[in-house]
């Protein structure tokens, strides 16, 4: 089951709702959440919820005995096995594959990999407990006593499957002691439709070019069909995906924080318009904002070090970064690339970027952030390696030329929308409105009828579309 589906909107979501707000009790409500958290997890595959259940039940027991010896040996002990369980789970269902082939290739043996599925959620949910228990062992936090209360914290649908990565401590009190209210519903209900607009009306459609150029899985695409593709082509693909992979993502981070706003939770931003960064460190600053806070507290510094480790450090990150996005090299070489880059600008390129005209600093991030998404893109270096040639190639027919800029132009009211979407136009306008609230009359009947038109829209794109998950559902 996934947000951007009838099922949820018209079902699951409405029964939740009102399950929820019909008792006052916080501790019914919590099992309300828990329920309901499940039945959405389990609704592909029933039997990834004992595997979730099982390794929440493991860290919350783990938390209490670390509570209990804090300050011993013990302690120590209780955090190191979390980690190793918790990393030994996502290897085993995420990376078993991909490590058996690695001892394979190296060592010349036929070894076979039991090649369990892939549980959904399963990266983010690990995090959301090894930060947990980490931070109980830190003295950062207390341990939870009450485990349905912790099992609410991991499993809420909201932010289970594809983040944005919740820290515990960020919802501690709301856990037991959320004030739910209708300026909150209200605003949890706007967040949300805005962030079904992003993944209906503007990721989904340029999945639609993206599959066209560089193929999915219900388009496939061969070598041929890249060789046959003109650098044009190629280039706006890449684009598109450039666009679908932070309407998409960014659109479900949008969801997730508006759900969570109509239980009572305040859950922190994951994006902050990235596309507008003036370098490859503020991008990722402003991208999956989430996940980079938990490398940042939970690896990159931790392994402090003079300065000179600072590009060891650096370099661990980027690479554990790669790899927790999946097991396969293109993603390890995606989190290096960007290494490369921000290793460049601490060292001495910061310093002209500071220096040089915005426009400029922009192009540069431009520049090296889409071309980047293509090693995200292709897990099959071959299929990689041939559509970085045929970009920087820059030949083509007059046809396939004639053909995507004939597209573009049928896509031109859509592509202007998605260009302005990117920036903090709509921020801006929100700000100035706010600020004149109690001036403009119906505001409040025009952010209802807003909302109405923003589902109207994304209701209208959905009927009849098949399952359209979200790209961060495969992580």
């Amino acid at each position: 089951m996934v947000f951007a589906d009838l099922l949820f909107l018209f079902l699951f979501l409405p029964l939740c709702l009102i399950f929820y707000y019909s008792t006052g009790n916080a501790t019914w409500r919590n099992w309300v959440l828990i329920v309901f958290s499940l039945i959405f997890y389990g609704w592909g595959e029933p039997i990834w919820i004992s595997l979730l259940i099982l390794s929440s039940l493991v860290d919350w027991a783990n938390s209490i005995f670390i509570d209990k010896h804090r300050g011993t040996k013990w302690a120590k002990v209780g955090v190191t096995f979390t980690v190793v369980f918790n990393l030994c789970l996502l290897a085993t269902f995420k990376y078993d594959v991909f490590l058996v082939d690695q001892v394979n290739a190296l060592l010349g043996t036929q070894f076979k990999a039991p090649g369990y599925g892939l549980p959904i959620g399963i990266s983010f949910y690990t995090f959301h407990t090894i930060s947990y228990v980490v931070d109980v062992y830190r003295g950062d936090i207390k341990a939870q006593r009450n485990f349905p209360n912790f099992l609410m914290y991991v499993s809420l649908f909201s932010s289970l499957v594809a983040g944005p990565i919740i820290r515990y401590a960020h919802v501690e009190k709301e856990i037991y002691g959320r004030k739910e209210n209708l300026r909150d519903f209200s605003l949890g209900i706007s967040r949300f439709c805005i962030g079904l607009f992003k993944k209906v009306i503007i990721a989904n459609i340029a999945a639609e070019m993206v599959a066209k150029y560089m193929g999915d899985k219900s388009h496939v695409i061969t070598l041929t069909d890249i060789h046959a593709l003109s650098s044009l082509e190629a280039w706006v693909g890449l684009i598109m995906f450039a666009l679908q992979i932070y309407f998409d993502f960014s659109g479900y981070s949008d969801m997730a924080i508006g759900l969570g706003r109509m239980f009572g939770f305040h859950f922190r931003e994951n994006f902050e318009y990235p596309y507008i960064s003036k370098s490859i460190s503020e991008f990722w600053r402003r991208w999956h904002i989430s996940l980079g806070s938990i490398f940042r507290d939970y690896v990159y510094i931790p392994l402090g070090g003079n300065k000179k480790r600072v590009y060891w450090n650096l370099f661990v990150v980027w690479f554990l970064t790669g790899m927790w996005h999946g097991p396969s090299w293109n993603f390890i070489f995606w989190g290096l690339y960007f290494f490369i880059f921000i290793a460049l600008e601490k060292a001495f390129l910061q310093k002209w970027l500071d220096k040089s005209p915005a426009f400029i600093a922009h192009l540069y991030a431009l520049i090296i952030i889409i071309p980047g998404w293509v090693i995200f893109y292709f897990t099959d270096t071959q299929m990689l390696a041939a559509y970085v040639v045929k970009m920087f190639s820059f030949t083509g027919s007059a046809a396939g030329n004639g053909e995507v800029l004939n597209l573009l132009s049928t896509h031109l009211f859509w592509l202007i929308l998605a260009l302005i979407l990117c920036m903090p136009v709509f921020h801006v306008v929100k700000k100035w409105i706010d600020k004149k609230v109690g001036r403009i009359r119906f505001y409040d009947t025009a952010v209802i009828g807003f909302n109405v038109l923003l589902l109207f829209i994304c209701i209208a794109q959905l009927v009849g579309k098949s399952y359209n998950p979200f790209i961060y559902f495969r992580f």
